[in-house]
């Protein structure tokens, strides 16, 4: 079982607005785990309806999203009310905490964040806001149409935004609200059109029992208007996204939004954005739209991956018939001079676990346990896994684990004690017959990549060791752990010189990689009598 309260999905959506819940209805559809975490803040709740939306026109906000949320629960995906409050890559996928201390992880990460709208200093813009305060002619425009309407000027933009509401009324008022007046062309356009222009500044609105009846200006006078158009300043709500490395660029308007492609994809690998955040202009069909895009892309992507990992396993025919889930195992090395010695190895291998109903115990081995445990589960490969110790902890801990070793009999012998042991996790470890010097796991496919005390000798060269370093995917840990020389007994007939050491491993990582523990420790578990002390090498592939 996974560290209590931390659960991994295919993808968390920040955001359960119009985008978010598009996104999660196209990613349940397709069968992904979906976690959605909705904030309930939508952009549009101080309105009482909703326009422009195909067979939605006239709905109110709230109902829809309700609707919305019946919609994807149907097709499994959960639905948690509360605040994401961080983010942050963790392996090669990424982790999200709760305000509630809530910590869940997933492979990928949509950001349906919406934005803030950012109002003039005008006393009664912000209490009316969403109702005869507006933004938008096409959300608003008809329910004001013949009206008298005025546009509160807070950016050169504002006449554009003037000249538009001119369409759903002859009686357009500029107010310039003490900014500058509009330069000559702009002046022309809106004395053709029949738009007022009213320098002086406001000093606030005028509300006549629960209605708008005007603005009142810095003399005290006080113009007649049924509604106020305001261009906000639109901000993408970006927290999350900068501790991710996703900062906020600006927009013509003066306002900012997260970048990315026309499907949603960040420069972040596995970050995407959908709706607002990343068009400020979006109504809500558009942001809904967005959200259908992006989650089909974000499934597309996870297909992309996993059939790369299928193809890499199709390469590869295991020995060993009861693969209990997908194998990542890839390409194999035809014709090599050390292909012998991988015989003769896999044979002498094989007679040493024969000749004892069990040549290890049944627990991981510490190291494992010390640096893995309560780390988000994702896809492990188990390097010279003997009996499946380590594998059937890794399983039991959430992850998907792929256990090979040199060794039938070992490989055997693993399968059949996670099925009679441990029969809840059985179906999530993969046994695979192989040898790493002529077969090698697929590049950048694993997030844990552990070999405990492998037995890798020297005179194999480096390849094997390059294609253990080359299967962790970016993000991912590489976990190498060995016997400290200078511990063995002197009568030991194991020479250290003859095997791929921990040190040997290190010499091999470049800018790559971060090295996160590299130190000798004491062995607590079974075999510290014969081997006190261990070599551990933990390093995270960084790019």
């Amino acid at each position: 079982m996974a560290e209590e309260g931390l659960t991994r999905y295919d993808v968390v959506v920040v955001g359960g607005g119009a985008a978010g819940l598009n996104a999660a209805l196209m990613l349940g559809r397709a069968r992904r785990s979906v976690l959605v975490v909705d904030g309930e803040e939508p952009r549009n709740a101080p309105a009482a309806h909703l326009h422009g939306f195909l067979s939605r026109d006239g709905a109110a906000p709230a109902d829809v999203l309700a609707a919305g949320r019946r919609e994807v629960t149907g097709y499994g995906v959960r639905i948690v009310a509360g605040q994401a409050v961080s983010a942050h890559r963790e392996g090669s996928g990424f982790a999200v905490e709760l305000a509630d201390g809530t910590r869940v992880s997933a492979r990928r990460l949509l950001l349906a964040t919406g934005l803030r709208d950012e109002l003039p200093d005008v006393p009664g813009v912000a209490e009316r806001w969403g109702r005869d305060v507006l933004h938008c002619p096409y959300c608003h425009g008809w329910e004001f149409r013949d009206q008298p309407i005025g546009v509160l000027a807070t950016s050169p933009m504002s006449v554009h935004q003037a000249l538009l509401f001119r369409q759903w009324s002859e009686r357009i008022t500029l107010l310039l609200n003490g900014s500058d007046a509009p330069g000559e062309e702009d002046a022309a356009k809106l004395a053709a059109r029949g738009v007022d222009v009213v320098p002086d500044r406001v000093d606030g609105l005028e509300v006549v029992g629960d209605e708008l009846g005007g603005v009142r200006l810095a003399g005290g006078r006080v113009v007649p208007l049924r509604a106020v158009a305001v261009a906000p300043r639109m901000v993408a709500r970006s927290e999350l996204a900068a501790g991710l490395g996703l900062e906020p660029v600006a927009h013509p308007s003066g306002g900012e939004l997260l970048p990315a492609d026309a499907d949603g994809r960040t420069a972040v690998p596995g970050v995407w954005v959908a709706g607002n955040n990343a068009d400020l202009r979006a109504t809500v069909v558009v942001a809904a739209a967005a959200g259908a895009q992006a989650g089909g892309m974000i499934n597309a992507e996870l297909v992309e991956e996993e059939t790369a990992r299928a193809v890499a396993a199709a390469a590869f025919s295991p020995e060993v018939e009861n693969r209990t889930c997908e194998v990542a195992m890839g390409e194999r090395r035809h014709g090599l001079p050390n292909e012998e010695e991988s015989r003769m190895s896999a044979q002498e291998w094989d007679e040493r676990y024969g000749s004892q109903e069990r040549l290890f115990g049944d627990n991981p081995n510490d190291a494992l346990v010390a640096e893995v445990a309560g780390t988000p589960p994702g896809q492990a490969l188990d390097v010279g896994c003997g009996e499946g110790g380590d594998a059937i902890w890794l399983a039991r801990q959430g992850w998907k684990v792929t256990a090979t070793d040199i060794s039938r009999v070992a490989v055997e012998r693993g399968a059949k004690i996670a099925a009679d042991s441990a029969p809840e996790v059985a179906a999530d470890i993969a046994w695979v017959r192989a040898d790493l010097a002529v077969e090698h796991p697929p590049a950048r496919s694993f997030d844990l990549v552990s070999a405990q005390y492998f037995a890798l000798k020297k005179d194999r060269g480096e390849e094997p060791v390059r294609a253990l370093l080359a299967a962790v995917a970016p993000g991912g840990v590489l976990l190498y752990v060995g016997h400290d020389p200078a511990g063995l007994p002197s009568d030991s007939e194991f020479d250290p010189a003859e095997y791929v050491l921990p040190g040997d491993v290190a010499k091999f990582l470049d800018e790559d990689w971060e090295i996160e523990v590299d130190e000798i420790r004491p062995r607590t578990g079974e075999g510290k009598q014969d081997h006190p002390h261990d070599v551990v090498l933990k390093a995270r592939r960084v790019k």
